[in-house]
C-alpha cells in the first residue's frame, strides 16, 4: 500500500463509480507514479476490481469498503494471499 491507496479507495467509495486511472490522476492530490503503483496492488488485494464492461475502469469492492471501515488492517493484506 502506498500514499495513493487510501485516496483511491475513498474516491471510489464516495463517488460510487468505476473510474480509469486518468481520473484518479486528475482528482487526487497524489503523484501519477503512486497511482499507477497502487492500482495493481489494490486489485491484487481484492480492494478494487476492473469493471466488467470497461476493463480500464476500476470500482471498489465489498472488501475495499470493509478496509475503509477498519475491518481489515493493511498489515493483514499480505498475509491473506
Amino acid at each position: 500500500m502506498n500514499t495513493a491507496s487510501d485516496p483511491i479507495l475513498e474516491f471510489l467509495h464516495e463517488k460510487d463509480i468505476a473510474a480509469p486511472v486518468s481520473v484518479f490522476d486528475i482528482e487526487l492530490d497524489v503523484s501519477r507514479s503512486s497511482i499507477t503503483r497502487a492500482v495493481p496492488e489494490l486489485e491484487a488485494h481484492g480492494l478494487i476490481e476492473a469493471n466488467d464492461e470497461y476493463t480500464t475502469h476500476y470500482r471498489i469492492t465489498d472488501r475495499g469498503r470493509a478496509y475503509l471501515r477498519g475491518e481489515i488492517d493493511a498489515n493483514d493484506l499480505d498475509r491473506d494471499e
